[in-house]
Order: C-alpha cells, then sequence, then structure tokens
C-alpha cells in the first residue's frame, strides 16, 4: 500500500498505522456474541480515537453490538460516541 497516504492519515488522526491495523486485525477476529470482547474492543475504538466514553455509553454500545451479532456498524458507533 501507499505510505504516504498512510503517513497522511497518522497526520490527521494521530494515530498511528500499526494501532490502525491491530484494531482492525481484533475486529476481525473478534466474537461479537461475547460481551467482554466487546467492550474490549469498544474500549479500544475510544483509546485510539482519543474519546472518553460513560460507563452507560459503553453499555449501550456493547449491547447495540451484542444484538447485532456477527456485524459490526463502525458509522453507528461513532454515531453514539458523538
Amino acid at each position: 500500500m501507499n505510505r504516504s497516504f498512510f503517513n497522511s492519515i497518522e497526520q490527521k488522526t494521530g494515530v498511528s498505522m500499526e494501532e490502525i491495523f491491530a484494531l482492525a486485525n481484533a475486529i476481525q477476529h473478534a466474537d461479537f456474541k461475547s460481551e467482554k470482547q466487546v467492550r474490549k474492543i469498544v474500549r479500544r475504538v475510544a483509546k485510539v480515537s482519543n474519546r472518553q466514553i460513560t460507563q452507560e455509553l459503553e453499555d449501550k454500545l456493547v449491547q447495540s453490538i451484542i444484538q447485532d451479532g456477527a456485524s459490526l456498524d463502525l458509522d453507528k458507533i461513532t454515531r453514539m460516541m458523538k
């Protein structure tokens, strides 16, 4: 892949490509029926995006993801985190 593209993303987001790839890998291999795994991913997304979320919001996100099962709608999560 194009390194300048990744450099641009890193500069705009402040998140390293290694972190993004590690998160993508965790999401790809996660069991979205497991509350423990889903919570871990939600916390990791919040940390990477430099957002603090309340326990109430974390609970809502986790329940929403678990209800949807194997699918993960990042747009939905992003909207809920705003």
